[in-house]
């Protein structure tokens, strides 16, 4: 052996040799099929990423698939990559920017094609990365969401959940931003806190406070709490309103839920442009009227159709349509002023938006149409599998979040705006349906909006308008087929694609080749599902809600929810806060080994687990204590000959021994019950103390004698055996050793059998 331990060349050389070995597939030597199949599938990271520190976490799922294995477990750790949807054509367009150019110069199958494109040149590292880290998975069953077998999964579902009633497009308010082009789930959003005017303006023969003046235009009613003592009598009644370019009718209503103490306990109701205002506009059976389109841009197409407005009236309204919403609100709270309809202005006032969670573009509630799914029946197998612990959660403090979310469930909006994803599989007649919205590129490659029968009789052919097709926009009402192929001459497809955790909560659907393949067969449901906390609804429960829908059976056993990596102060890693920490650069200085295990030891699931070079430094110094251990074993052997598998009778020999069988049976028993830091703090502990400073030590001058020898091989390969999970590379590589001294037999550490209890 060489002096000293060399982690990045024993890394790559250990490397080579698993893959040689084919000793990550189920099937390896050794493997006992009348034991249960042990599986797990690698939460998929995007294509075209690179390693992060939250993927070094994965380690969990490699301690546990490396252990399985050596218990003889037909065992398998699926990998594979997401096509991230929106995440990867946000990063596209930045590309595209640089380059001077948008997407809306591209047709929708060219930008799919270029991203596509792009997404391959900068794919592959990943995989290499995670391969540093040692991760024992079988890339021969890799999956990437979109390759053909998971489209066909994916549709196969859609089509399955629409002959069921539980898809449904309908006008709902979404969290639109008109930055992104997109819709964003309740889960993609978040709230901040900003300063802006609150307007007092008079309405009608009330005062009503607002951050929003220039929506008064999509008002269908006046709001009051049922109690306010002052004002329930108008409950019932319509007053009139001025506006800043007219005067409207509106219905006074009660609303349990006003704060009789806010502003002036009075609300002006938009049901288009606020959700709890939907949800307040459908239970009164209110109009709903959007004055805010797509862009973003107030949008008085209505107003100005009236026949009955002042030239003043307007020349107003032409002044705010077109405008950016917050431009627009300066302008009508201006006239207002003049018009002294406009009481009071509290410049200052505190309040929460609501941004996407990409950048903190502000979101704008809008109502469009929108395909989405019904949870309530899907989310009630879940709850119940969660109940009766058919599904385990881990740590089991995360079952109230579960379910919290799951039992107060809303209908999931699964449809986005973008061009990067798996097209909805629906097709509209242009013949059935005369109002398709479409915007196209010519065939001289200019931008064209229009209703499809109004761009027929200009001359553009249905055919240009499929093959230059950017966006299509059905009304509500519109009949569609729900198809994978093109039905007909006169369809135009659904440009909207699948939210992309509709198909990667298929994950374990599509992975193991879901409904007749040989992989589903064997390792569904799967053993464990390891992710962070924070997608425990995103993913964890779509994919459950999804697999007990399919298949009846809960995908995964056991959820465990493993800490999130920090820096060594504790604080959340962010690129602004300059505190990122690459964990290739970790393993290049240290040795992937010592990462892993200072990663595990200490950490607590659930909570942060801070990385820190001092900590990872001190577990390299373990991997050279292993090291050194190993070469003064050889020197012994080198010294002349030991006879091995000699009966013990010293009692020395016999302590670290029985210790030794304490030691297998404790970590055994860690693993079992998902404690992984106690396992490592267990091993580390008993090497560095008990084996080394103390044993070997006492043992050196007499380690000549058959029973000394014969005992350090037998604990230090059992340390080895169960070390090995936690640290791959150091242990096989000081195994290989063992093997060409014929210390050992077996071939391959990673494939050994585990110690007994």
């Amino acid at each position: 052996m060489e002096k000293a331990y060399n982690p990045k060349e024993n890394e790559q050389k250990i490397n080579k040799l698993w893959e040689s070995s084919n000793a990550f597939s189920p099937d390896f030597d050794g493997v006992d099929n009348t034991k249960e199949p042990f599986s797990i599938l690698l939460p998929p990271p995007n294509a075209n990423a690179s390693l992060h520190a939250g993927h070094a976490m994965y380690v969990i799922e490699d301690i546990l698939v490396r252990w399985k294995r050596m218990q003889g477990h037909p065992t398998v750790w699926i990998p594979g990559t997401d096509h991230a949807g929106f995440e990867t054509q946000f990063v596209y367009e930045k590309h595209l920017s640089k380059a001077g150019k948008s997407r809306f110069q591209f047709d929708r199958d060219s930008l799919y094609n270029d991203i596509a494109t792009f997404v391959k040149e900068n794919s592959g590292l990943i995989e290499e990365q995670l391969k540093k880290l040692g991760f024992s998975l079988d890339w021969s069953r890799k999956t990437y969401m979109l390759d053909k077998h998971v489209l066909e999964i994916v549709y196969s579902t859609f089509q399955k959940m629409a002959k069921d009633g539980l898809i449904y497009r309908d006008l709902y308010i979404v969290n639109y931003c008109p930055k992104f082009g997109t819709t964003f789930s309740d889960l993609e959003t978040k709230h901040i806190q900003r300063n802006d005017p609150l307007y007092y303006m008079q309405y009608g023969p009330f005062v009503v406070a607002t951050v929003r003046p220039e929506t008064m235009f999509g008002d269908t009613a006046i709001a009051v709490h049922p109690d306010d003592k002052k004002n329930a009598s108008w409950i019932g009644k319509t007053v009139e309103v001025q506006t800043a370019i007219g005067s409207m009718e509106l219905k006074v209503i009660a609303d349990p839920e006003i704060d009789p103490e806010f502003g002036t306990g009075i609300m002006k109701v938009t049901p288009a442009h606020d959700p709890h205002d939907f949800q307040l506009g459908r239970a009164n059976n209110l109009p709903t009227l959007s004055v805010i389109d797509l862009r973003g841009k107030l949008d008085l197409s209505s107003w100005l159709a009236r026949t009955n407005l002042t030239p003043e009236q307007r020349a107003r309204a032409e002044k705010y349509h077109g405008k950016k919403s917050s431009e627009a609100r300066k302008l009508v709270a201006e006239d207002l002023q003049q018009d002294g309809l406009l009481v009071k202005t509290d410049e200052k006032y505190l309040h929460n938006i609501v941004v996407s969670y990409k950048g903190e573009a502000e979101i704008e509630p809008l109502v469009i149409p929108n395909w989405f799914v019904r949870m309530k029946p899907l989310a009630a197998p879940a709850i119940e599998a969660v109940k009766k612990k058919t599904t385990t959660i881990i740590p089991a403090r995360f079952e109230k979040l579960f379910f919290d979310w799951m039992n107060n469930i809303r209908d999931w909006p699964i449809s986005r705006q973008i061009v990067w994803g798996i097209r909805i599989p629906v097709w509209y007649s242009t013949i059935e349906n005369t109002q398709l919205e479409v915007t196209f590129l010519t065939k001289t490659k200019e931008q064209k909006r229009g209703i499809v029968p109004e761009l027929l009789k200009e001359g553009y052919t249905l055919q240009e308008i499929r093959s230059g097709l950017q966006e299509l926009r059905a009304p509500i009402q519109s009949s569609y087929v729900v198809s994978t192929e093109n039905p007909g001459e006169e369809y135009l497809p659904e440009t909207d694609t699948f939210d992309t955790w509709f198909s990667s909560g298929q994950w374990p659907l599509t992975t193991l080749h879901y409904p007749d393949g040989e992989d589903f067969k064997r390792f569904y449901p799967t053993s464990v599902l390891d992710t962070m906390w924070d997608i425990l609804f995103f993913w964890v429960a779509r994919m459950m809600m999804f697999g007990l829908y399919l298949t009846n059976e809960v995908p995964f056993k056991t959820v465990y929810l493993h800490s999130m990596v920090t820096d060594e102060k504790g604080q959340k890693m962010s690129k602004s806060k300059g505190n990122v920490i690459n964990p290739i650069d970790i393993i290049d200085e240290f040795g992937a080994d010592a990462l892993r295990i200072s990663l595990v030891a200490g950490s607590t699931p659930g909570n942060p687990i801070s990385m820190s070079k001092e900590k990872v430094k001190g577990y390299r110094n373990f991997s050279n204590k292993l090291w050194n251990i190993g070469r003064f074993i050889l020197m012994q052997k080198d010294e002349g000959a030991k006879q091995i598998n000699t009966t013990i009778t010293s009692q020395s020999e016999k302590e670290i021994l029985e210790k030794k069988g304490a030691l297998a049976s404790q970590v055994t028993q860690a693993l079992e019950k998902y404690r992984f830091s106690d396992a490592a703090l267990l091993l580390y502990d008993f090497v560095w103390n008990d084996f080394a400073n103390t044993y070997l030590e006492s043992s050196k001058g007499n380690e000549n004698t058959d029973e000394v020898f014969t005992t350090l091989i037998e604990v230090f390969t059992t340390c080895l055996k169960l070390l090995h999970p936690f640290m791959p590379f150091v242990t096989e590589a000081i195994w290989q050793e063992l093997f060409q001294a014929k210390i050992v037999s077996q071939p391959l550490l990673t494939t050994a059998a585990w110690p007994k209890t």
